[in-house]
């Protein structure tokens, strides 16, 4: 299985959070859910830059393991 090198944001929360009434609730719920993790917070922030419409492979992978989905629930979803 191929992992891109970036995700969109708003692929990854459409994917993680399908009940969301709008992308942006979906993005805020995320933002909310990495900012109670501080350990999270700052893997992601060591991994790369956070301020972009989209997330590395390395990020994407934390995010998924903090979730405790595999690549391959991932790409089911």
């Amino acid at each position: 299985m191929i992992i891109r090198r970036t995700i969109l944001k708003q692929e990854l929360v459409k994917k993680l959070y399908p009940d969301s009434v709008s992308v942006d609730a979906a993005m805020q719920q995320l933002r909310r859910d990495i900012e109670l993790s501080p350990q999270l917070k700052e893997q992601i922030a060591n991994s790369g830059h956070t301020k972009r419409h989209y997330y590395n492979k390395h990020q994407l992978l934390l995010i998924l393991e903090h979730f405790c989905i595999t690549i391959e629930e991932f790409e089911q979803l």
